[in-house]
């Protein structure tokens, strides 16, 4: 029988280990594709407009810049993204999906939302509101 302990008594365990639950079963679904989580959520981003420096999607995907360079680089050398001069600024490369990324983004993220969804079944609706409240209020909390 396990003891209580003070760490039983944290929330940000708690919600570490939900995330470490769901990253792991969106990598266990999105290996199927020849995808990591954070190419896939580069892949997404790109996917909805006309492209974004690595700044940008390093931001956004809340990793390091070293992080999604390393990202972009396996992304291109597969042929999911390619990599432009901006027109705007010389010294920004814009990325964008190929067409080779975005069908294989279509399956991908089917099998992504697929996981959302079945950790959305687990709540009633009402449930999932309360949830997604408590958790931005969590959110709210830890950033101001």
């Amino acid at each position: 029988m396990r003891h209580m302990s003070a760490i039983d008594d944290r929330l940000g365990l708690v919600i570490k280990r939900a995330e470490q639950a769901l990253i792991a079963r969106k990598t266990a679904v999105l290996r199927e594709f020849g995808l990591t989580v954070p190419q896939y959520a580069a892949l997404l981003l790109l996917s909805g407009g006309d492209g974004m420096s690595a700044a940008q999607l390093a931001r956004e995907s809340l990793v390091t810049p070293q992080t999604m360079a390393t990202v972009l680089t396996n992304l291109e050398t597969k042929g999911l993204i390619e990599r432009d001069q901006s027109p705007l600024h010389q010294k920004v490369v814009v990325n964008r999906v190929t067409p080779a990324g975005a069908a294989l983004l279509t399956g991908a993220d089917a099998a992504a939302v697929r996981v959302e969804r079945s950790l959305a079944a687990a709540y009633t609706d009402t449930e999932r509101k309360q949830l997604a409240e408590l958790l931005e209020r969590a959110i709210t909390t830890l950033t101001t």
